[in-house]
């Protein structure tokens, strides 16, 4: 009988916090824990609220019959740290200190970390994160932006994109060290990576940089036309950082985010709605082809996941575009909660090798 693994996940949102225990690869428990802005707002600093989300989290898991020390291993999602290669890490000091120091950036995922590092310590169990947002393996190529004052960088969704390859690995019976994948993640953001053999070699910022449009953010533009307007005397920085990611995309030309309002208005006959929602599924095609040649075309599989890929609409266009290229799988939603429970149990497993920060 193989040996069953007890796994606390911890997942940190801006005004909420998830958490799921796992035996093994089954979810058996998970709950998702609202934050009151007003208590928020009693702490500086996000990374403050650390201490604070840990004894909720505690209270959570006592109230539904789980006592800390039941834990072989608890995971939290991983924050904005220096760039480092995919895998699984052991929370350590150095960690820590970058996320407490915020050099990258302030951001609830931050958290993760010290509250699975927290609870680990009082649960004498390891604590791990899992592929952060921070990812990187590109190759030297693929960080030439044709500008030496700026570089490429790899920030993209990098815990859903490798948990939905290896399953399809196993659709396919090849392991994802042995593979060429194309991974499309599309929600809010959306990023386009090429896998080859268990590395991210190229992939497009998900956050404010180049590749598809999304429903929030204005990806890759032209460049001239984008100094021209910065220059106009019509906007500050911070109005322009906003028309890239937050109120670019969708919201900028239809004035939503929200896929299913934007469909029925499809449905309804507005013409408008229907050629922004082609144009963004032409330049999702445009970034897998683009990936295509990367691999030198010679692509095992396409994998799409992520909210947007509930849309049966969106998808077949999609497939229309590209299905020439390789077979397709497509993994509705976000795994996010699945994937940092796997990257411990492999390591619980003996499967994989922890990495050090």
């Amino acid at each position: 009988m193989k040996k069953q693994f007890q796994i606390l996940v911890i997942n940190p949102g801006s005004t909420s916090t998830k958490i799921g225990v796992f035996k093994n690869e089954t979810e058996t428990f998970n709950h998702s824990i609202s934050h009151s802005v007003r208590e928020l707002d009693a702490f500086s600093k996000m990374t403050d609220q650390y201490g604070y989300r840990s004894e909720i989290i505690q209270k959570t898991l006592l109230e539904n019959g789980f006592a800390l020390d039941s834990f072989d291993a608890v995971v939290g999602r991983g924050g904005l740290l220096k760039p480092i290669p995919g895998g699984t890490y052991h929370i350590n000091q150095k960690m820590l200190d970058d996320l407490t120091e915020a050099k990258r950036g302030e951001h609830a995922s931050n958290l993760g970390a010290m509250i699975a590092n927290s609870l680990g310590n009082i649960a004498n169990a390891p604590s791990f994160i899992v592929d952060p947002v921070v990812v990187d393996e590109m190759e030297p190529e693929a960080r030439i932006s044709g500008m030496p004052e700026i570089e490429r960088r790899s920030i993209f969704h990098a815990l859903n994109q490798r948990a939905v390859a290896r399953k399809a690995c196993q659709e396919i019976g090849k392991g994802y060290e042995d593979a060429n994948l194309i991974v499309a993640h599309l929600g809010g953001g959306i990023s386009i990576g090429c896998h080859s053999k268990g590395r991210v070699i190229d992939v497009n910022n998900a956050f404010n940089g180049d590749g598809p449009f999304s429903p929030e953010r204005a990806g890759g533009l032209p460049t001239g036309q984008l100094a021209e307007l910065c220059f106009s005397g019509k906007y500050t920085l911070p109005n322009i950082k906003s028309k890239l990611v937050g109120k670019g995309g969708l919201v900028a030309y239809l004035g939503s985010n929200n896929s299913l309002e934007i469909q029925k208005r499809i449905e309804k006959g507005d013409e408008e709605a229907s050629l922004v929602y082609r144009a963004m599924g032409y330049q999702i095609s445009k970034e897998i082809g683009a990936c295509a040649a990367v691999l030198k075309g010679q692509v095992d599989a396409i994998i799409v996941s992520g909210g947007l890929s509930n849309d049966d609409m969106l998808m077949q266009q999609i497939r229309n575009h590209v299905r020439w290229i390789s077979q397709i799988f497509i993994y509705p939603g976000e795994k996010e909660m699945e994937a940092l429970a796997d990257g411990a149990l492999r390591i619980l497993k003996g499967e994989e090798e922890v990495k050090i920060y």
